[in-house]
């Protein structure tokens, strides 16, 4: 009996030890990772911005006629600050970091007859939530590109439906998102490997998580095209790459 008792403690006293060292280095491995922040600025004369005739929808047109929609081609505030750039990690990544996959399910809503956000950032394979919140059917369109990993796929979403549940699997900077229902409802969904961000009305952003070491910096606009940065994250600080964007 005392020998069984013995080899009983001394396995639990393995198991907390094992135990602490996982939740040791898991804090320790969190305290280490530090953020790349910044700012996407534009400068020059922003593309107009034109008010969108929701006239075939008469909820949609009801619901806006005090403040019509515009499109949000390039967002820009008084400031210069762009809205609606991904930001992502497009090269340095360890093979661990970049396949790392987001628990997180973000929603993709169909709301007054937009795609809210206008742009979303997943990591491949991280699923997410489709969802309609107006009272009309909606159908969401993606149409990524051929032979890249993902498959087109086309679904109509009527008021009360349960949300639509999927992931891309492949890597695509960005997949464009139409409604055929309502042709002026568009977007973009930009699928990546690693952390990333996408700007505020603000222009700013804040890629978190991300390891120590040197990477390049992307950032994409869907009008404006791509800006790329080099920049060193040390443990347990941030860093920072701004971007500015010039129109004509």
């Amino acid at each position: 009996m005392t020998i069984r008792y013995k080899i009983t403690a001394a396995f639990s006293a393995l198991v907390l030890f094992a135990l602490g060292a996982l939740v040791l280095s898991t804090n320790v491995s969190a305290a280490g990772e530090g953020k790349i922040t910044g700012t996407v600025k534009f400068t020059g004369t922003p593309p107009h911005e034109r008010p969108i005739d929701m006239s075939k929808e008469p909820y949609c047109q009801k619901l806006h006629a005090s403040n019509p929609v515009k499109t949000e081609n390039v967002v820009v505030g008084p400031d210069g600050s762009l809205e609606w750039v991904v930001l992502y990690i497009s090269e340095g990544l360890s093979g661990s970091a970049a396949s790392a996959v987001s628990s997180e399910k973000p929603k993709w809503d169909q709301k007054g007859c937009q795609y809210i956000p206008h742009v979303m950032a997943l990591d491949a394979n991280q699923h997410f939530l489709v969802t309609n919140s107006d009272p009309t059917s909606h159908n969401i369109h993606p149409l990524p590109k051929a032979g890249g990993g993902n498959n087109q796929w086309n679904k109509s979403q009527p008021p009360g439906a349960p949300p639509i549940d999927t992931s891309w699997p492949g890597e695509e900077v960005a997949i464009q998102v139409k409604c055929n229902i309502h042709p002026w409802m568009h977007g973009y969904m930009a699928v990546v490997k690693g952390p990333n961000a996408v700007t505020d009305e603000k222009g700013a952003y804040t890629i978190s998580g991300v390891p120590p070491g040197s990477y390049t910096v992307t950032a994409w606009q869907e009008t404006l095209g791509t800006q790329t940065q080099k920049v060193t994250v040390a443990a347990g600080k941030p860093a920072t790459a701004d971007f500015t964007f010039k129109g004509k």
